[in-house]
């Protein structure tokens, strides 16, 4: 899927092609910018048909990696944006007949490029604040399930995201996640 609506939304594919870049307008003046992140009549007519159930805002300081979560059971599709700051975005293939299996997929998002990122279920999402503070706000295809709640180890060297950061502050939860090739097989994607 490659596509630009008359609304001027651009929509194509990412390295991995179920990953969607999804670009916006951005219209500046004096005044600093507007964009419309997310209107459902426009990005329809653009092809992009999810529907959202759930908003979602994180605040980072400069370096924070947070990262790579997925729900299994409940899985959540995923419209990541940067309202404010800049991210390192990444996307990594959890579907086990994938071709892109343990493949990942990133891109910068910022405040001032109106560049969003769709993260389908069956893939982990990760992302790094690359400026003092990043504001990432995104939209889900399903609820958070607290029970379901599942990642994989950021710096997972099969993996191999090459995150744009040295010594990244992490959670003490992030860094005790697995390898991926020491999770159980059931709580990934078919």
């Amino acid at each position: 899927m490659s596509a630009t609506s008359p609304h001027g939304i651009k929509i194509a594919p990412a390295d991995i092609p179920d990953v969607l870049i999804v670009e916006t307008p951005v219209y500046t003046d004096p005044r600093g910018l507007f964009s419309e992140m997310f209107h459902a009549k426009k990005f329809a007519e653009a092809g992009f048909v999810h529907s959202f159930v759930q908003d979602n805002r994180s605040l980072s300081r400069k370096g924070v990696i947070r990262g790579l979560h997925y729900q299994r059971q409940v899985p959540q599709g995923k419209l990541v944006g940067c309202a404010y700051g800049e991210i390192f975005d990444v996307a990594v293939d959890l579907r086990r007949s994938s071709p892109t299996f343990g493949k990942w997929t990133g891109t910068t998002l910022s405040g001032e490029n109106g560049r969003q990122m769709f993260i389908p279920e069956g893939f982990a999402h990760g992302f790094c604040a690359l400026s003092e503070t990043a504001l990432v706000v995104y939209k889900c295809t399903d609820f958070f399930a607290p029970d379901d709640d599942r990642g994989i180890f950021y710096a997972d060297p099969d993996i191999g995201v090459d995150w744009p950061v040295e010594d990244p502050v992490v959670s003490e939860k992030d860094r005790g996640l697995p390898l991926l090739s020491s999770v159980d097989p059931e709580t990934l994607f078919d």
